[in-house]
Formats: structure tokens, sequence, C-alpha cells
């Protein structure tokens, strides 16, 4: 309001979205929002349509003429928040348009795109970093529920130009029970911890497109009501696939990483990772689409050590530069080391983001659930363990070789 930048951080379902919404209300004008995905776009002006608010957004789904519909509205001062995608906002045409308005905001959401430092980075969005000098004076707003030091710094040099108030409203998430076991027979695994939450919405996290239907296809004959979701699926599959999840009860997703962000579904009781997420980043975020309505959820992973070859092997063969592959080692490092924690669970999950907390009593290790299991795990692994950490002593060892 006060017309500086801003880096917000903000849990799940914390009411990152109110932060912009309001102040784009409040000053008038126009507020242009920049959005990943179109359904998050969608979801977000059917809310504000519900409430009152003139909100549109233009994209790849419309019509032509209903694009050019919205667009004369725009043009009119008939829309007070406008969604775009960042590849649509920044270009050329897009942007001469819009410095002959009244645009008195920039909120781009999910900011942790931006950064190379994160997992989930977009390299559309890496053009965002030309607003600043598109829009000298204007205020921009960067949102996002995940961002360590490393990518906090990283967004407000690329978007915000160096300069920007950051506000970090925490990371806990303390009604999510955090979990992990040892991966030993996953399939009995996972169908003792669903008949402790019958008739609950979940999601499963798996590594691959092929293994999600594998566990749809299982679950299904077990009873369960699962489906698939990933980007191998039609676009009307996953439309139709995420509709069912988000109206019907009961329903389980099984999923990769292609499902998860801006889903809005406030009663998912639980997330299990079957196969290893690729970093704690990830981690958060992904468990962080459980419990959105503030009651009791679980989080619970499955870990093994063919799950971090896999990871390792991911690493090694995409095309990073050094100093990215090293990082997202130690990435993955970071993540090893809270499956093995003898602590807290939350504590060492919380450390990771910066912030200190007590022995939380909300996760396995705090309620003696998963200790004896990953005592006699770490005897048996630490010869399993040298194969694959540290990094920097492996790459070491094979230069000497």
């Amino acid at each position: 309001m006060a017309g500086r930048n801003v880096l917000a951080v903000m849990p799940t379902g914390s009411g990152k979205s109110l932060c912009y919404q309001v102040p784009a209300l409040a000053l008038g004008g126009l507020t242009i929002v920049v959005s990943p995905l179109v359904s998050l776009m969608q979801d977000q002006v059917k809310a504000l349509k519900a409430v009152g608010v003139r909100a549109e957004t233009i994209n790849a789904t419309l019509t032509r003429s209903e694009n050019i519909s919205i667009w004369r509205r725009v043009e009119m001062g008939q829309v007070e928040l406008l969604y775009l995608a960042p590849e649509r906002l920044m270009a050329t045409q897009m942007i001469t348009a819009l410095r002959e308005m009244e645009v008195r905001l920039i909120a781009v959401d999910e900011a942790h795109c931006i950064s190379h430092w994160g997992q989930s980075f977009r390299p559309e969005y890496d053009a965002l970093q030309n607003l600043r000098h598109e829009f000298p004076g204007l205020p921009i707003g960067a949102f996002t529920a995940t961002a360590n030091a490393a990518t906090r710094a990283d967004i407000t040099k690329k978007l915000l130009g160096g300069v920007a108030d950051e506000y970090v409203a925490g990371f806990d998430r303390p009604n999510i029970h955090l979990a992990v076991e040892a991966k030993l027979q996953s399939a009995n695994q996972i169908l003792d911890f669903l008949g402790q939450h019958s008739e609950e919405c979940g999601i499963i996290y798996s590594l691959s497109r092929k293994s999600t239907e594998e566990w749809a296809e299982f679950l299904l004959a077990k009873g369960y009501r699962a489906l698939p979701y990933h980007a191998g699926l039609s676009a009307e599959e996953r439309l139709q696939n995420q509709n069912i999840f988000m109206a019907k009860p009961g329903v389980i997703i099984c999923a990769t990483i292609a499902f998860g962000m801006g889903i809005d579904k406030p009663n998912v009781r639980f997330v299990v990772h079957a196969d290893m997420p690729s970093s704690l980043d990830s981690y958060y975020q992904e468990i962080g689409r459980a419990g959105r309505d503030g009651k009791p959820a679980f989080a619970i992973m499955y870990f093994g050590w063919k799950d971090l070859r896999v990871r390792r092997q991911f690493i090694d063969e995409v095309d990073h530069v050094e100093i990215q592959r090293q990082r997202e080692h130690q990435r993955l490092d970071a993540l090893v080391t809270y499956c093995q924690v003898a602590s807290c669970r939350r504590k060492a999950l919380l450390v990771y983001f910066g912030e200190t907390v007590e022995a939380c009593g909300n996760c396995d290790v705090c309620n003696d659930l998963g200790t004896k299991i990953w005592q006699t795990q770490a005897l048996n692994s630490v010869r399993k363990f040298a194969a694959f950490f540290p990094f920097s002593l492996r790459r070491r060892t094979k230069k000497n070789r």
C-alpha cells in the first residue's frame, strides 16, 4: 500500500492471495497478477467473482473472441484484477498496452518459480526480471509458500532489484503429523496406512508416470477410489480426474509432481510419498496440500536407498552447470538427513527453512513410532549410504581415478 516492493513467504492456506487482492481493491486502478497455471488463475478468478470482485484472466484456453472481449473490459476500466501467465504478460504487445493504463500494482504468485535455486524453476518466469524496468516505480509483490534463504535472496535480486520488505510468516504446519518409514514392502505399508484413513481424501506421490497408474490400478483393485494424474495424460483426462478429486469424498489421487500447485482443497487428510521426493523444498510444498482446513492431517514418506540412487542419477544426467549440480546434491543430502533424524522431525524440517522450534509432539520420532525402525535401518545402511554421500568426496575420488 505504501508503494514498496514486498517479498512475502507464508504457509499454504494462510492467506497470501489476500495480501495482494485487498490492496488491489483499496488502491483502485488495475492490478496485474502473474500466475504459472491456467487452472490456478481460473480458480482464483472464479472465487473473486463469486464475492463481487471484478477479476478476469486472459489465457490460451479461451477463444480469441473471449480474450478480446475481456481485454475491452480491461481498457474500459471494468477489471480490477487481471490474471496473466508470465509469457503472456511479457509479450511486447501486452507490455506496450499496459503501460498506457492505470496499473497500480503487480503481484507475482508462486514467486519461487523465478529462482534458479528453487526446485520449481520456470524459464518463462525469468523474463519477469524486466518488469521493474518496464514499470519503473510501480510496487511489485512476490508471494510464495516455499523459499529458503537462498531462494528468497534470488527472488529479491531478480524480481525486486535487490530492494524489498521481506516478510516470512513461518513455515510450520503444526496440524500435519510427519512420519518417515523405511521402504520395505511399500504396497503393504501403504495399504496399512490407508486402512487407518478409510473414506478420506488424499494424495499419493510417486516418481514416474508409470508408477502413478500402477498405484491407481492397485488401489482400485483393493476397493479404493483412486485416479492417476501425470503430464502424460491428455488435458481432458487430467482436468476430469482433478475435478473428481476436488468434488467427491474419499478420492485418492496417485500423482507425479505435475499435480498440486494451486490445488485449494481444504479437506485433504493425507499426503503419501511412495517414492522419495527431490528435496526438502519439494517435500514441504507437497505435504502443504494436506490439512488446509486446520484439522489433523498426515504426511508419510517411504524412504529407500534405490530411490536415493535414482535421484542422484537424475541430478547428474540433467544439463546443470557445476554449481547448480552441487546445490541439487546438497538439497538431496538435506532430505536424507531429515529422513534419518533421531530427534523431532518437524524441528529438523523447520531448521532447513531457518526456523527454530521446540519438539512438536506430532511426528513419528516425538511419538516414538519410528525410532526402532530407524535405529535398525541406520545400522544396516551405513555402507550403502557411503556410495551416495557426500557428493564432493565422490567427485574427487572419480577425478583421482
